[in-house]
C-alpha cells in the first residue's frame, strides 16, 4: 500500500495541536438515495454487524439497503432542520464552543474540529488537513460517552487504517470514555434539574441508552456496564434512589438478543402500572439526533401515550448547554497534559528562538 503524499517537513515551525471531535455520522440529506450511500458504509463496517462478511453482503444489498434506505429517510425528514441534521449541528456547535472555551481557559494554542465516523465530514479527511495545517498533536476525542468496541472502537480503526498510509504520523491521544468524568455527570443532572424546574418531576426518569446484541458483553464489552455506571452516578448526583429511575436500551435491530430492558416496551409496561408521567433522557448520546429525537420522542412516546400514559417528557440531549461544554473542556485538558499548549510571551520568546536555530542548522545540513 503506497504512502499518501504529504507536505514537506516543516523546520522551525511551531507544532500545531488539534482536537477532533468524532460523532457517529449522518446523511448528507433526508433522500433515499442520500440515507442509502450513509446506510451502507455504517452496515459495512464489521465493528457494528459481527456477521461473516459474504452472508451478511447478500443480507444487506439485497433486503436492508433497498427497503430500510427509503423508510430512514422518511424518518429523517421528520427531524431535518433548516439547518440540516440535527447531529451535524449540534456536533458542530460543540466543536466551536469547545474550541472558544479552550482559548478563554488559555490554550490558544489548540484548535477543535469536527469529524465524522461515517458520512461527510469523514475523519480520514480531517486528519488529512491537519496534515496539511502541521498539527503534530491530536487528540481524538469521540462523541460516546460510554465506551463500545461498536462505535468508540470503530473510531480507533478509522484512526489507525488513515496513518497506515502516512509516513509522519503525529502523537496521538485517544479518549476512551468518560462515563464517569465529573463534568459529564454533572451537565446530565444540570439537564435534568432544569427540566424538572420548568415542567415538573415525573413519577420516574427513564434513562434509555442506545442497545447493542447482548453476545457483545457476553464477549467481554464494557459498554453495559458503563451504562449501568453512568446511571449510578447521576441518579446520586440527582439525590434519587433505585425506586425514582430505569436503565433501558433501545434502536434493537435484528432479531438476536440485545441488552436488556427494551426502552419501547419497557414504558408501555409502566403506563400499564398506572405510571401517568415518565420523564425521558438519553445519556450516551451528546448531540440529539434520529436516535432521539424521532424514536424517543415520537415512536416511543407514542407507545407510552397508547399503553394508557398521559404525560411524556422527553429531556434533550446535552448538545451546546454551558455546563456540558465546561465538561468537555475538562475532559480535553486531561488528555492535553504535558503538551506546551499554554506557554507565557517569555516562553514563546524562547521557543521561537530555539526553533530559529533549528530552522538555520536544518538548512546547513542541506534539509
Amino acid at each position: 500500500m503506497p504512502f499518501r503524499k504529504e507536505p514537506p517537513h516543516a523546520h522551525g515551525s511551531i507544532p500545531q495541536h488539534a482536537i477532533v471531535l468524532v460523532n457517529l455520522g449522518t446523511p448528507d440529506e433526508p433522500t433515499r438515495p442520500a440515507v442509502r450511500r450513509y446506510l451502507k458504509q455504517f452496515l459495512s463496517d464489521p465493528r457494528v454487524v459481527e456477521i461473516p462478511s459474504r452472508i451478511w453482503w447478500f443480507i444487506l444489498h439485497l433486503f436492508i439497503l433497498p427497503f430500510r434506505s427509503g423508510q430512514s429517510a422518511a424518518k429523517y425528514r421528520t427531524i431535518w432542520t433548516r439547518e440540516g441534521s440535527p447531529l451535524m449541528v449540534h456536533t458542530q456547535k460543540q466543536a466551536n464552543l469547545l474550541d472558544r472555551m479552550l482559548a478563554e481557559r488559555g490554550h490558544e494554542g489548540v484548535k477543535v474540529v469536527m469529524a465524522m465516523r461515517y458520512g461527510t465530514p469523514a475523519l480520514s479527511d480531517v486528519l488529512e488537513r491537519l496534515k496539511e495545517e502541521h498539527c503534530d498533536r491530536i487528540v481524538v476525542l469521540p462523541a460516546y460517552p460510554q465506551y463500545s468496541g461498536t462505535t468508540t472502537a470503530s473510531i480507533w480503526d478509522a484512526v489507525f487504517g488513515h496513518y497506515r498510509r502516512v509516513r509522519n504520523i503525529p502523537e496521538l491521544r485517544l479518549v476512551k470514555h468518560y462515563h464517569d468524568h465529573e463534568g459529564y455527570i454533572k451537565a446530565l443532572a444540570a439537564s435534568v434539574e432544569a427540566h424538572w424546574d420548568n415542567h415538573g418531576r415525573g413519577q420516574k426518569l427513564v434513562m434509555s441508552f442506545h442497545g447493542v446484541p447482548k453476545r457483545t458483553l457476553l464477549l467481554g464489552d464494557p459498554y453495559f456496564c458503563e451504562c449501568q455506571k453512568t446511571a449510578r452516578l447521576l441518579a446520586a448526583e440527582l439525590g434519587i434512589g433505585p425506586e425514582a429511575y430505569l436503565v433501558t436500551f433501545q434502536s434493537r435491530f435484528g432479531k438476536a438478543e440485545w441488552l436488556q430492558p427494551y426502552t419501547a416496551p419497557t414504558v408501555q409496561q409502566l403506563a400499564r402500572e398506572g405510571v401517568e408521567r415518565i420523564d425521558v433522557i438519553c445519556p450516551g448520546f451528546t448531540s440529539d439526533c434520529l436516535e432521539t429525537l424521532e424514536e424517543i420522542n415520537m415512536e416511543v412516546r407514542h407507545e407510552f401515550e397508547a399503553a394508557g400514559g398521559k404525560e411524556f417528557h422527553y429531556i434533550p440531549c446535552l448538545n451546546e448547554s454551558p455546563a456540558w461544554i465546561t465538561g468537555m473542556a475538562e475532559i480535553a485538558e486531561q488528555h492535553l497534559i504535558g503538551w506546551p499548549t499554554v506557554t507565557t510571551p517569555v516562553q514563546q520568546a524562547a521557543q521561537r528562538r530555539d526553533l530559529q536555530v533549528g530552522a538555520q542548522h536544518a538548512a546547513q545540513l542541506g534539509a
